[in-house]
């Protein structure tokens, strides 16, 4: 029976994932062997030695102390893709909204209520001030290629657009899926400088956190339009609110407020809305805890962050999971072990990820108590499991 404790309130239909005879979900699970978590945060949580694997339910991952984790062999799943409807559809309604003004226009319009005034008049008179352009024929640079901005992309082609698309790491999956109509930029001031409108997926790292500078800002063309519903920390916020007061940004669209961006009238903010429907909790919550169950029942590893991908058919005979730092020589000391205990491997793999590596083998033969410590107390080798 494996314990899952849950950091917030998770959908139904991902719980029921999580079958009662092997699991129990609880919000205080003491030990637990895994946690489900939304959005509250793990860096000042004690992690237990016990808690194998954090799902995340959402694409970030900001919340969870990813090295710390890595230490101790806890394995940290995301959910990519599972919002990407809901961020995408919200981007696009920003994309239209933001252009034509349409929330101040309903902010004044509002203003106007129980007022002794000739009402049509003051609606002619008064539109002339949220006047802003159509999206047809104009130019939109979608910086960041995957799941999220590969909808946005092709969906901005439909409405008329010319999208220009920048990821020098695009995936494989990404490229196929996004429109052929979409011109792949392999600079980024190729996008910032041609672009009518510019929005952001891309993912808080610390590579990409202020990716948006003064430098950025001074490339883009003259009264551009910005859109940031991936991660307020990717726009410098202070180079930002500059180049509205200059004119170079004539707006910016986003789903991350600040007390420096509220009451502006050329800022459009939304309270973090994008992962904000019945569908994309849902989609998430079931993602998040398939992940863990394969995981836990099967030592198979989908998604994770921190990580490599492992994944393979059970052949039979007992699963020996291996989570170990990627250096020389350590599979070769991993079998080793397996074959002095008299184990036949009928079936292996190995991959890496940056400094972390996982081996998993299913081997054949009688399972002798002391085979984990062995392979525990292998040099460089952080966590060992039998299923």
């Amino acid at each position: 029976m494996y314990r899952v404790q849950t950091l917030n309130q998770i959908a139904a239909a991902g719980l029921a994932r999580l079958s009662q005879n092997r699991f129990q979900v609880e919000n205080d699970a003491e030990a637990p062997d895994a946690i489900l978590v939304r959005s509250a945060s793990l860096h000042e949580k004690e992690l237990p030695d016990s808690l194998l694997a954090i799902a995340r339910a959402g694409a970030g991952v900001n919340n969870i102390p990813l090295d710390r984790c890595s230490e101790k062999g806890i394995v940290v799943f995301n959910t990519p893709g599972a919002n990407s409807g809901a961020v995408a559809e919200l981007t696009i309604g920003a994309l239209i909204m933001g252009s034509r003004n349409l929330t101040a226009a309903n902010a004044w319009l509002n203003g106007l209520k129980g007022k002794d005034v000739d009402l049509a008049k003051e609606v002619e008179k008064g539109k002339k001030q949220f006047v802003g352009p159509e999206l047809y024929g104009k130019k939109l640079g979608v910086i960041g290629l995957g799941a999220i901005g590969v909808k946005v992309a092709n969906d901005a082609v439909h409405l008329g657009m010319e999208v220009y698309g920048y990821d020098p790491y695009i995936s494989v999956e990404a490229a196929w899926n996004l429109s052929r109509s979409v011109v792949h930029c392999v600079n980024l001031s190729e996008v910032l400088s041609k672009c009518d409108y510019l929005t952001l997926h891309l993912p808080v790292t610390p590579q990409t956190k202020g990716f948006l500078n003064a430098s950025a800002f001074a490339s883009m063309k003259e009264g551009a339009r910005l859109l940031n519903y991936a991660r307020g920390e990717l726009v410098d916020e202070a180079a930002l609110l500059d180049a509205l007061d200059n004119g170079k940004l004539a707006g910016y669209f986003t789903d991350f407020p600040t007390q420096a961006l509220l009451g502006r009238s050329d800022v459009m903010c939304t309270p973090h809305l994008g992962a904000s429907t019945p569908e994309s909790e849902e989609n998430c919550a079931v993602m998040a805890a398939d992940e863990l169950r394969d995981y836990l029942l099967n030592g198979n590893i989908r998604n994770s962050v921190n990580m490599p991908t492992v994944t393979q058919e059970r052949a039979g005979g007992r699963r020996i999971c291996v989570l170990h730092r990627n250096e020389p020589g350590l599979i070769n000391a991993i079998t080793n072990v397996t074959t002095e205990a008299g184990l036949n491997i009928e079936n292996m793999v190995n991959k890496s990820k940056k400094d972390m590596a996982y081996t998993m083998l299913d081997a054949t033969g009688t399972f002798h108590p002391d085979l984990v410590e062995k392979l525990a107390a292998l040099p460089k080798v952080v966590r060992v499991r039998v299923l």
